[in-house]
C-alpha cells in the first residue's frame, strides 16, 4: 500500500510557478495537495480542513510564515509543518525550530530529498491518529452558532457576523464556561500581542454581548485583568 495515499498536504507558496510544480510532483507521489498563495488564505484552510502536514514559505503576502506557524500551532497543535524558503539566515532557522518546525528547507532544493523528509515526518505519527480538528457548530442556550457560515441564529432571527466577530465568538465557544485569556485570544486572532489590538478585541466582545442579549442564560462575563468567560447556564 502506498504510504502517502490519502495524506493531505497544505502547501502555502506565493510563487505560483514553483507552487504548481511542487503540487504536481507531490500529487504524482500519491499525496493530496491544497495550494494557497498567501498566509491569510492558508490560515482559512487550516480552520476548515484537516491536514497531515503543512509546507510554509517564509516570505508570504498578508501574513509571513512565522506568524502563520504560530497561529497554526494554536489551532491544530498536532499538525507538523516545515518551512520552505529562499532565506538561509541562522536566526531564521533558530526561530523556525523554536516555533516547532520539523525542518527548514532552503531553496533551491531537491524534490526527492523533500519527499523523503515528508515521509519521515509522517511516519512519526501513529497510523490511528487523526488530524486535530475543532467543532464548528455550537448550541448556546436558545442560540445556534455556525462558524463556517458566520451565522448566529435565535428563533427566526439570523445575524451575519463579520470575520473578526466570527473568530472571537468561536474562541469564546471553545472555552465555554472557562476563562479565555485576553492576551492569548488577541495573539490567536491577530497573530501578535499589542495593546491597541487588544482594544480592538474588546470592541468585538461588546458587539457579541449585544447579540447575545436575547437569552438571559447566555452572557459574557469579564474577569478583570485576565479575560472573559462565555457563560451558558
Amino acid at each position: 500500500m502506498n504510504e502517502t495515499a490519502s495524506k493531505n498536504i497544505l502547501l502555502i507558496e506565493d510563487d505560483l510557478h514553483l507552487g504548481f510544480l511542487l503540487m504536481e510532483y507531490l500529487e504524482g507521489a500519491g499525496f493530496q495537495v491544497k495550494l494557497c498563495r498567501d498566509g491569510e488564505s492558508g490560515l482559512k484552510q487550516i480552520k476548515i480542513s484537516a491536514y497531515d502536514i503543512c509546507i510554509l514559505d517564509l516570505m508570504l503576502p498578508k501574513m509571513d510564515g512565522f506568524d502563520l506557524a504560530k497561529r497554526i500551532k494554536l489551532i491544530t497543535p498536532t499538525t507538523p509543518f516545515i518551512f520552505l524558503t529562499a532565506r538561509s539566515l541562522k536566526e531564521d532557522k533558530l526561530k523556525g525550530y523554536s516555533l516547532g518546525a520539523e525542518d527548514f528547507i532552503t531553496k533551491p532544493f531537491d524534490e526527492e530529498e523533500l519527499l523523503c523528509k515528508l515521509r519521515v515526518i509522517l511516519r512519526k505519527k501513529p497510523l490511528t491518529e487523526k488530524p486535530f480538528s475543532q467543532p464548528t457548530q455550537f448550541n448556546l442556550g436558545a442560540y445556534h452558532f455556525d462558524y463556517n457560515r458566520q451565522e448566529l441564529r435565535i428563533a427566526d432571527k439570523q445575524y451575519r457576523l463579520t470575520e473578526k466577530e466570527n473568530e472571537v465568538l468561536r474562541l469564546l465557544c471553545l472555552h465555554q464556561n472557562k476563562i479565555l485569556k485576553r492576551t492569548d485570544a488577541v495573539e490567536q486572532i491577530y497573530g501578535k500581542k499589542d495593546y491597541f489590538l487588544g482594544r480592538s478585541f474588546d470592541v468585538f466582545i461588546s458587539k457579541i454581548r449585544k447579540l447575545l442579549q436575547q437569552d438571559a442564560n447566555v452572557y459574557i462575563e469579564t474577569v478583570f485583568g485576565v479575560g472573559f468567560i462565555l457563560r451558558v447556564e
